[in-house]
């Protein structure tokens, strides 16, 4: 049974141990058998949220025999974090751990010397002064959470449950991890390199006749849709679209469009046996070249790795 350890050494926030909690620590035989061995390992007298205390069997010294070890927000990232727990968790590496960090936890991971030459996220709010602190990181602020197969570090709170989910999905596969996440009541993926936040935040309701233009774009995806097909659809002038879509969105109707088929052929290739052609074609994307390279530069990945990581099992091409 896959061990994972949550080291926790104290900490102010107590989502982060919650939502590790959730996705490895409930009894989920449902979804795969074994689930995982979850365990929380905590320095003596440990407490979160400033008021609750952590009762465990476990110390930072059981980490270091985990096979996963999750490193939540942990301290004030204006001290440096404690050292016994930089000592565990770089221990646990050396013996071959897989480690993952959410939000502030890259603190940690960076003093263990894990993310030294690397790319690495944090909460974009502390980003500067983790790469100011440790400037042999290659910080990210812009992205929700970096997979460099041993190490992975995740920005906010929520962000959290990205990662977990992700590492769901690479050991048991994308029909489990979405299983998962209907269970939890969130969307069953989101890329890691999905932006952070949005300068301009997209409302609840689009308004302005966006709201049936995206319905009706996202129905034709397999479309050669331009600027001046969605403006027609809209009923308004190029320029009003793309000034209002901006707006609304925070991008322009083309690179929305884009990142729609994206999305569109990454569920093409986790649920079916489409062939790459196939993808292209039903995203309107057109060829496997220019699929391959929008896919690559949105999601990091070809499509082929892609589908290797996250397919979930054989299905028809339906």
């Amino acid at each position: 049974m896959h061990t994972v350890a949550l080291a926790v050494a104290g900490g102010k926030s107590m989502l982060e141990v919650a939502i590790a909690h959730d996705v490895f620590g409930m009894h989920r035989s449902g979804l795969a058998d074994p689930w995982y061995d979850f365990v929380v390992c905590a320095s003596a007298g440990a407490r979160i949220g400033g008021w609750f205390q952590v009762s465990t069997p476990y110390g930072l010294d059981r980490v270091i025999t985990a096979d996963t070890v999750i490193v939540p927000w942990s301290h004030d990232v204006e001290q440096p974090p404690p050292a016994d727990l930089v000592d565990a968790v770089r221990a646990a590496h050396e013996a071959g751990a897989r480690i993952a960090s959410i939000c502030t936890g890259a603190f940690v991971l960076a003093a263990a010397g894990l993310l030294d030459g690397r790319r690495a996220t944090t909460h974009w709010m502390h980003a500067e002064l983790l790469a100011r602190r440790h400037p042999r990181v290659q910080v990210d602020p812009d992205v929700l959470y970096i997979d460099h197969g041993d190490v992975l570090t995740s920005a906010g709170k929520a962000a959290g449950l990205d990662v977990c989910l992700h590492l769901v999905r690479t050991d048991h596969g994308s029909a489990v991890a979405n299983a998962l996440s209907r269970r939890l009541v969130v969307p069953p993926h989101r890329a890691g390199g999905q932006a952070q936040f949005i300068p301009a935040p997209v409302p609840s309701t689009v308004d302005g006749g966006l709201g049936a233009l995206l319905g009706w774009v996202t129905e034709r995806l397999d479309e050669p849709l331009t600027v001046t097909d969605m403006a027609r659809a809209a009923r308004m002038s190029e320029r009003t679209l793309t000034r209002r879509f901006r707006a609304a969105t925070g991008t322009t109707p083309l690179q929305w469009l884009l990142t729609q088929r994206v999305h569109r052929a990454q569920e093409l290739l986790e649920t079916t046996d489409l062939g790459v052609e196939q993808v292209a074609a039903r995203t309107g994307l057109g060829t496997a070249a220019t699929l391959r390279r929008h896919f690559h530069r949105a999601v990091g990945v070809p499509p082929d790795a892609y589908r290797r990581s996250f397919h979930g099992g054989s299905r028809p091409a339906a």
